[in-house]
């Protein structure tokens, strides 16, 4: 054998190189951030990297390997509409996080990650709409929302526990009114409540305000009258200099001097000009 590669050397050279083939093919390293099934003739034979990384040994051509990522995952929903029991319509895109805890299940029934994935997203849509549907509109909107994805993360824990994955999480990205009538039928509910909230402020204000005016003047005449019992003779001097200062002077919006009023000197309207002794 060894006269006859001799003689023919480039055979030697294309055995050689499988030689090394087989030998390299023979040794896999096992990242920390993956898992492998050593598949043979079809079969999952043996779990790699599922506790520790490193190398590894497989029999060239009759055993395969399918990787496995042991990193969680995310799995996009496609974007759904929830109709709450208040016949609200809402459109929802949401996403889950998981990850692969048992490798043989998830090859026996799905045979890769992206089948996983592909299998549990009608799932999360399914349970979203089931559980979203069973809330009211502003309970969609409010924190409570935490506790009903709790309980959608559950329900889909479920079926993913037949693939051998775990749901670790499910969020909501994006939750809007629909476009078109619906939304601008709640845009204009808003602007309804938001107007009718200020017509009731303005007329609680009216209404505080003319109870001011109507204490004020209250209070105003009581001091007019105590001050009439006290002095009889300030209080006439007092309420003529008001009346002078609307007569001659006017409330200040009409133009200086457009005001002309023609009396005798003796008339009583001028006594506080003569003086008392008149």
């Amino acid at each position: 054998m060894i006269a006859f590669l001799r003689a023919r050397p480039m055979v030697a050279g294309v055995t050689a190189l499988l030689l090394l083939f087989i030998l390299f093919s023979s040794f896999l390293i096992v990242p920390e951030t993956k898992q492998a099934v050593i598949v043979r003739f079809g079969k999952p034979d043996r779990i790699l990297g599922n506790t520790t990384a490193g190398i590894n040994w497989r029999i060239p051509f009759a055993e395969n390997v399918v990787w496995i990522d042991k990193r969680v995952l995310d799995v996009d929903m496609d974007r759904q509409q929830v109709l709450s029991t208040d016949q609200r319509r809402l459109e929802v895109d949401a996403f889950a996080r998981y990850r692969i805890v048992d490798p043989l299940r998830m090859y026996i029934s799905a045979r890769s990650e992206d089948r996983v994935s592909d299998a549990l997203r009608p799932i999360l849509g399914s349970e979203l709409r089931n559980e979203l549907g069973k809330r009211r509109f502003a309970e969609l909107l409010s924190p409570e929302r935490q506790g009903v994805m709790e309980n959608v993360r559950r329900g889909l824990d479920r079926v993913a526990r037949q693939y051998g994955a775990e749901i670790i999480d499910v969020r909501i990205k994006k939750a809007d009114l629909p476009d078109g009538t619906p939304l601008q039928s709640a845009f204009d509910r808003m602007r309804t409540d938001r107007e009718q909230e200020a017509r009731s402020i303005r007329a609680e204000g009216a209404k505080r305000a003319q109870i001011i005016r109507a204490e004020s003047d209250a209070e105003a005449a009581r001091v007019y009258a105590q001050s009439f019992g006290k002095d009889a003779d300030f209080y006439e001097f007092y309420r003529a200099m008001q009346s002078y200062e609307t007569t001659f002077i006017g409330d200040g919006n009409e133009r200086p001097g457009a005001t002309t009023i023609i009396l005798s000197p003796d008339n009583d309207f001028l006594k506080e000009f003569s003086g008392r002794s008149r």
